[in-house]
């Protein structure tokens, strides 16, 4: 059974803990997520599901799914460290599909991209649309008709 590099090691090898660099290349805001996401099967490497340990190497492609897309970058290094903004091209190069960015411009366009529906009060958008469905002077009636009524 082979061991394992630690992170001391993993420098000199060139390889990093895929949760510690989904981290530190700032794809993830914590590392306790980053490990989540791993362990839900929201990170693939080459179509395989891979444990928050996996050991990545420089080259590889990796998968992670961000409801409502999958994005994909190609690792040219394998940090452990967090880096700042600026030098997060050194790190990834962002390889996903064109047609996921396409994908996630369509869910914005037709809203509430994580409301399940019927969950959480209305939005002032949502206030309006009963409003106006409500409204009696969209079915043709006016204020008149219903004071009529009442007498």
């Amino acid at each position: 059974m082979t061991k394992q590099p630690t992170s001391a090691n993993s420098m000199a090898t060139g390889q990093a803990r895929i949760d510690k660099w989904l981290w530190a290349a700032r794809i993830f805001k914590t590392r306790s997520i980053a490990a989540d996401a791993c362990k839900n099967s929201r990170v693939t490497i080459g179509g395989v599901n891979v444990k928050p340990s996996h050991m990545i190497k420089a080259g590889e492609v990796i998968s992670v799914r961000k409801s409502p897309i999958t994005y994909s970058f190609k690792v040219l290094k394998p940090i452990e460290q967090r880096v700042g903004a600026k030098l997060v091209p050194e790190v990834y190069e962002n390889v996903t599909d064109a047609k996921q960015y396409e994908l996630l411009k369509m869910s914005r366009i037709s809203g509430f991209v994580d409301r399940a529906r019927g969950t959480g009060r209305p939005t002032k958008k949502d206030r309006r649309a009963i409003d106006a469905f409500v409204d009696p002077t969209v079915f043709g009636f006016d204020d008149d008709y219903f004071s009529s009524e009442d007498e």
